[in-house]
């Protein structure tokens, strides 16, 4: 008889495929997904540490479990994620209803300690640091794809340690999963419908392996006729090297949209955070990439009222806004990670953090705004995905990441169409599909 579990997940893309690969590994030892956490067996928690009170978050969620299954047979309970790697066997000691923790390098081992855990009722964590064999482990795996736009992941971990992240300690040092790997999983997506593809890592343009670089990546995937399109995040400034750059010169699938974290547009804030880049450079890569294509559109990170930051830091993020008009950016009060540098630096007043915050977003959004009226009565390219969640539209993405909703066929999905913008607001587009007649199938 088939066991069910229930997997929420929080936080970043790498988090998503994450849990869809612990999904598949799962499925081996009778696991089926489930989306009620009352039918669920197992109820897993994918955790994120990078925004403020994550840890409290995963013990909320559980306490809502525990409400649900008041009455029930409890669940086996398992913390997965980078709150895991950080808190282990705390949190085993403050929350009995919690059965397993596994960290982000152990997910080869969740069946045995699945497993293990249902034959001993032994409570364990597994935060081990071991990325090579994990995926190794899950390249063996091979499930149903069903979406258009998948991700991949080819790089964990971060040797940067910038003062403000927890990613170095919750996944560990920079690793990069060895090409041949990478490429097998990029045919098998392909060959299962998906027609984009977007490279993960921490420092996803740091990725090297025996002198095969991300844009060597690049280059290869794009051989694969069915793959129409190719994104990759997260990237570091310090690492947008010249072959990455040339890559826009010669690909025809790369799309043109750059997220590239910047996180203050002040010299003085980027060397607090240890960042080891500067405006200068940043701007030197900005003007690059638009000298070789004047479509390239930019999206960022920005952290407001880092510990230090004055009214002229501040103005300086604000000016590099308004120079390069980034689109579809996040941006976020500073708050400290445990065990970080930055953890016990002297805050800015809340007052003073949140008026700028608005500033920075309403100076964003307006370039959202911008850009998306600026289409309006012109034609876009889009991969239609799915259809909307009330079926009426069809839903797809522009090359820059926007959304695009019109009307649409089922036969649509999977393909590259021609839609005409009527009407746009910050985060949409809307149109008619221009025609689709000889349109061929992606």
């Amino acid at each position: 008889m088939s066991q069910k579990i229930f997997i929420k997940t929080f936080g970043c893309q790498m988090n998503e495929y994450d849990s869809n690969r612990i999904l598949d590994t799962v499925k081996k030892i009778g696991y089926e997904k489930t989306e009620k956490y009352e039918d669920a067996n197992c109820y897993l928690l994918n955790t994120c540490h990078i925004r403020d009170k994550a840890k409290e978050k995963v013990y909320s969620e559980i306490g809502r479990v525990k409400k649900i299954f008041r009455f029930k047979k409890k669940p086996l309970v398992i913390i997965a994620g980078c709150v895991a790697q950080a808190e282990n066997q705390e949190m085993l000691k403050r929350e009995p209803f919690i059965d397993l923790v596994i960290g982000p390098q152990a997910y080869h081992k969740i069946n045995d300690t699945i497993l293990n855990y249902v034959e001993k009722k032994r409570k364990l964590e597994e935060t081990e640091f071991d990325a090579v064999t994990k995926f190794e482990y899950l390249s063996k795996i091979k499930t149903k794809v069903e979406k258009v736009s998948s991700f991949l992941t080819i790089q964990e971990g971060c040797d940067k340690f910038c003062h403000f992240c927890v990613v170095p300690y919750t996944r560990g040092p920079e690793y990069s999963r060895p090409p041949s790997q990478i490429l097998d999983e990029a045919k098998y997506l392909a060959d299962n419908g998906v027609r984009e593809i977007t490279l993960l890592g921490q420092n996803v343009n740091a990725y090297e392996s025996n002198g095969f670089r991300l844009s060597d990546l690049i280059l290869s995937i794009e051989k694969l006729s069915d793959i129409k399109r190719i994104r990759y995040t997260t990237s570091h400034p310090k690492d947008m090297t010249n072959d990455l750059i040339e890559v826009y010169k010669c690909s025809n699938k790369i799309m043109p949209l750059v997220h590239l974290p910047v996180q203050s547009g002040s010299n003085k804030i980027l060397k607090l955070m240890n960042r080891n880049h500067s405006i200068e450079n940043y701007l030197d890569t900005f003007n690059q990439l638009k000298e070789i294509n004047s479509k390239i559109e930019y999206s960022s990170d920005f952290i407001i009222a880092y510990p230090g930051e004055e009214n002229q830091d501040f103005e300086d993020t604000l000016n590099l806004i308004k120079k390069v008009k980034f689109i579809n950016s996040y941006s976020y009060i500073f708050s400290p990670r445990p065990g970080t540098v930055s953890e016990n630096l002297n805050l800015i007043d809340k007052k003073t953090s949140f008026e700028r915050l608005e500033i920075i977003q309403n100076e964003l959004f307006e370039n959202q705004i911008q850009k998306n009226k600026s289409l309006e009565n012109s034609i876009v390219e889009v991969l239609v995905e799915n259809f909307t969640e009330d079926k009426t539209k069809t839903f797809g993405r522009s090359k820059h990441m926007t959304s695009v909703i019109f009307d649409g066929k089922k036969s649509d999905i999977g393909k590259i169409v021609q839609v005409k913008i009527s009407k746009s607001n910050r985060s949409t587009l809307f149109g008619e599909i221009v025609d689709n007649s000889n349109q061929k199938v992606a």
